[in-house]
């Protein structure tokens, strides 16, 4: 490394990289959206957004207890916020301040009051309140985003779970979802004959206010709206499926109840899968199993899969005693899952994106399986014309129907659910035609999550800018990464550093940049550190266009369990170029090692692939990434 690096005197300070402003999402109502009982009939009247083109379903529900859990679960996802913040008084004494000038005034004036003080207070408060709805030929369903970006939830209800009173108007648009229409739904009984209207008009609560417009500003951060696209794309990718009893996932919640965590230990949910045995939930760190009693696991290699976000599945609890089966679908450790829970003409799906701000490293590496290109292509419009028609279609029918090639397919369809045209319905199996808003949305503002992931590609792609120095195992703790970034600009040379466990999440960076200087992690990690870690993503993704990867390893350790009456038995085997390092025992008590060194790194990787191979053949799990 140079003196000049090293010299904070002469290092240039690089300019803070300003967020963009968040998008403005103009919404409007003619009324609230509220349920209005009396004696044994009901009204649900939900307002529609007069600034999208109408949309209109009136019918008689056939099961309202049902659909009152349902949506109380979809409400639980869409105000859930499970980041941390610091108490602070400020935003109560000005709800004091406020309740005290409009306590004399109406229901609807208030109403107004309340938003305006949210507009200037807390924009992002408003995300709890507006659901996407669509009705189509076959379903209605409702679409959210918790207002953390953690979770994401489609509650759809097939068109047999009404008694139809008059021909729909199909397409999409939001709906008015407030606390008042929350506590409207508790009233729902099944003694009532319960009616669920949705149009432009609402229905008015101040006679003196008709003619007035509830208008909303809502300020959408860009990183809220991609994530919303982005889980959405994730739901079309290759999955492992399996399937779980209601009970066995009441269980799963009975004991994280029960249970609280433990700083500094593990958190996840650890699926054990093998073919031909039921799948196995482990909550760690507790080592709790529970079974599945819905059947085994059809899949045609074992594996182990960690989830995170377990906590969001306490959203569910309402509507779990209505539910017949509960279908889940995994991407991989550390990535979104998916968790179907089907009852009668009812399915909520529930998807766990798995990412935080301090799993940025998986985040960006999640980034890379999907499409990234702000235009539209040629099959994308043929894939719309189609949809426009049918409204859904699976990716089968799509095929024969557009005459495209499979590849072109795929890509036409994941670029058409993060562009927000369209969306997957996971529980249905297919396409639908779904607007996330009526204005075409700016999709160079989120090609990128951030400014400084858009300078980590661009460094990535310039030649030699970007290397990786030394990868070094370290035991028990993950790979170390030590890499030289060029910065032309800077006329600097920067040596970024991660430490990575296994399943991706970093648990250790280090830069030499003034902005991490300054501030660390604190404002995420800097380009340096973003470009160091898509240079490893892509030499992997090179290593398994070249064949087997673990033909060519030079360093690569893997994790291998063993369930048995006892506990857990791991084996740890590692390759670091002509040393195998070889750890095993029992979970939770320090392992034995043994340490072999070869004269050459083919007889070291040869006996790396023997001994893994002999793990494979005793019945072990490749845990991994788990």
């Amino acid at each position: 490394m140079s003196d000049e690096t090293s010299s904070d005197e002469t290092a240039p300070v690089t300019p803070e990289l300003a967020e963009p402003a968040p998008v403005e999402v103009q919404l409007a109502y003619a009324g609230a959206s509220t349920l209005v009982a009396s004696g044994e009939t009901a009204e649900l009247a939900l307002a529609g957004n007069i600034r999208r083109p109408p949309v209109r379903f009136e019918a008689t529900l056939k099961d309202p207890l049902r659909f009152r859990e349902a949506m109380s679960a979809l409400y639980a996802v869409v105000g859930s916020d499970y980041r941390y913040v610091p108490k602070d008084r400020t935003a109560y004494v000005a709800f004091l301040r406020m309740r005290r000038e409009s306590a004399g005034q109406g229901l609807w004036q208030a109403q107004r009051a309340y938003f305006s003080w949210l507009l200037r207070n807390d924009p992002l408060a408003y995300l709890i309140l507006d659901p996407v709805i669509s009705v189509h030929p076959d379903q209605v369903f409702f679409e959210v985003f918790s207002k953390d970006e953690g979770a994401y939830a489609k509650l759809g209800i097939d068109r047999d779970a009404f008694d139809q009173a008059a021909e729909p108007t199909h397409g999409t648009t939001n709906i008015d979802f407030s606390q008042a229409l929350f506590a409207g739904l508790q009233q729902m009984r099944s003694y009532r004959e319960t009616k669920l209207s949705l149009g432009r008009d609402g229905v008015k609560v101040a006679t003196a206010t008709v003619g007035e417009v509830l208008e909303k500003q809502i300020r959408v951060p860009d990183s809220w709206l991609r994530g919303f696209l982005q889980v959405q794309s994730a739901a079309t990718l290759p999955m492992d499926t399996f399937s779980l009893a209601p009970m066995d996932l009441y269980n799963v919640l009975r004991q994280l109840r029960l249970q609280a965590d433990r700083k500094g230990q593990r958190r996840g949910l650890r699926i054990e899968l093998v073919p031909g045995e039921v799948p196995r939930l482990v909550m760690e760190p507790w080592d709790l199993v529970v079974p599945s009693t819905s059947g085994i696991y059809k899949g045609k290699a074992a594996k182990v899969v960690r989830v995170w976000g377990r906590r969001r599945l306490s959203a569910l609890r309402r509507f779990l005693p209505f539910v017949d089966q509960v279908d889940v679908s995994l991407l991989g450790s550390g990535l979104p899952s998916f968790w179907i829970l089907r009852g009668g003409s009812f399915s909520l799906t529930l998807g766990l994106t798995g990412f935080t701000a301090a799993n940025w490293s998986q985040a960006v590496n999640f980034d890379l399986l999907l499409p990234r290109k702000t235009q539209s292509t040629p099959s994308l419009d043929t894939v719309l014309a189609h949809l426009e028609k049918r409204w859904s279609a699976g990716a089968g029918e799509l095929a024969k129907s557009t005459g495209l090639k499979w590849p072109a397919l795929l890509e036409a369809l994941q670029l058409g659910c993060q562009q927000g045209k369209l969306m997957y319905d996971l529980a249905a199996c297919v396409y639908r035609l779904r607007p996330l808003t009526d204005d075409p949305l700016d999709l160079t503002r989120l090609e990128y999550r951030n400014p400084r992931e858009r300078i980590a590609h661009d460094l990535l792609v310039r030649r030699g800018a970007v290397k990786i120095v030394t990868e070094n195992r370290i035991p028990a703790s993950g790979l170390e990464l030590t890499g030289k970034v060029i910065v032309e600009e800077d006329r600097r040379e920067y040596r970024p550093q991660l430490l990575m466990a296994d399943e991706g999440q970093v648990t250790r960076a280090d830069c030499t940049c003034p902005a991490f200087r300054k501030q660390g992690l604190k404002a995420g990690p800097c380009v340096h550190l973003i470009a160091l870690r898509l240079a490893y993503a892509e030499q992997e993704a090179k290593r398994l266009k070249g064949g087997d990867p673990k033909q060519v390893a030079t360093v690569e350790t893997r994790t291998y369990s063993r369930r048995d009456p006892k506990g857990e038995e791991v084996h740890q085997v590692s390759l670091e170029r002509r040393r195998l390092r070889i750890r095993w025992g029992r979970a939770g008590v320090p392992p034995r090692l043994q340490t072999l060194t070869f004269d050459t790194l083919d007889e070291a990787r040869t006996a790396y692939l023997a001994r893994i191979g002999e793990l494979d053949a005793r019945g072990f799990l490749d845990a991994t990434a788990g």
